[in-house]
């Protein structure tokens, strides 16, 4: 039971990360590497703002607004200086390593001892007993629903139409008298927001920064997208943004119990093998579909 609470915990983190790489990905077709960064930024924000003494809850907003100044930096090298969409992400991702040290101070930064939004007086209260053990899911999953809301909300505005648009046909945007390039930035700056909000719970979650652990972020972000808009593509009645977060969930179900008959070193050549299978399948379907019109 403890595996299963486990596994859909770091599948609901990772699926507010997979909603950020889904708005890059699937909506602006734009392959972003500064996920990769802006995950742990999100970490070494929270790390250093909690060691001070800052309300746990108020370091999801800071971590979301660290994300959103990456996404914005990497938009402005894409649009500005005119740089590959691809490599844009790669030089953002390797100056965050150098940022997310100068935050944190360090690769390492433990929070063991300090207040966090899943281990304070008013959740301790709430959740006690046998509840307790459910404490950290049933909090992931409220800022999940909730980011996973916010964001279908904005995708029903006219910005978020115009972002839609942008990732179908760049030239229609153009002739709507709006700017393009702008609206890239806007949906990098929510993408890897939502990235970096990611990165702070995660880091509050295993009490803990470490400045590797946005490593395969982009990876687990991409599996959990493609599984989730895959498996449910049929089901009008889902949106695309529930499908992401079962998706993650799927993922970190499926690397589970792939670690139970092998040995957790073999954990990136399963995450690796894992995520060609899903590519595969998503790319027969595609035949599939081309080819039933």
């Amino acid at each position: 039971m403890n595996l299963i609470v486990t596994t859909v915990e770091q599948g609901l983190i990772y699926g507010i990360l997979a909603l950020g790489v889904y708005i890059t990905y699937k909506i602006l077709d734009f392959p972003d590497l500064t996920v990769d960064g802006s995950f742990p930024l999100g970490a070494a924000v929270t790390a250093a703002l909690i060691v001070r003494g800052v309300n746990p809850y108020l370091t999801l907003l800071i971590s979301f607004g660290a994300g959103v100044l990456a996404g914005v930096c990497t938009g402005l090298i894409h649009v500005k200086c005119k740089v590959r969409d691809l490599l844009s992400g790669i030089i953002m991702m390797t100056a965050l390593w150098t940022i997310n040290l100068r935050i944190a101070g360090t690769a390492n930064v433990p929070i063991f001892g300090e207040v966090s939004i899943f281990d304070n007086d008013n959740m301790n209260g709430i959740f006690h007993g046998t509840l307790a053990s459910y404490k950290v899911c049933v909090i992931v999953l409220v800022i999940a629903v909730i980011a996973k809301i916010v964001l279908d909300l904005y995708l029903k505005t006219k910005s978020g139409f115009l972002l839609r648009a942008v990732g179908d046909n760049e030239h229609l945007v153009t002739s709507l008298a709006k700017d393009q390039g702008n609206i890239k930035i806007l949906g990098l700056a929510i993408a890897n927001g939502l990235v970096a909000l990611a990165g702070c719970i995660f880091c509050q979650e295993q009490r803990v920064f470490e400045i590797s652990s946005g490593t395969g972020a982009i990876v687990i972000g991409l599996a959990s997208v493609i599984i989730g808009t895959s498996l449910f593509k049929g089901l009008t009645f889902m949106k695309a943004t529930t499908a992401v977060l079962i998706g993650a969930i799927i993922y970190k179900a499926c690397v589970a119990a792939a670690l139970k008959f092998f040995e957790p070193q073999d954990m990136k050549l399963i995450t690796a093998v894992l995520f060609l299978v899903i590519l595969i399948v998503g790319m027969e379907r595609k035949k599939k579909v081309k080819g039933n019109a």
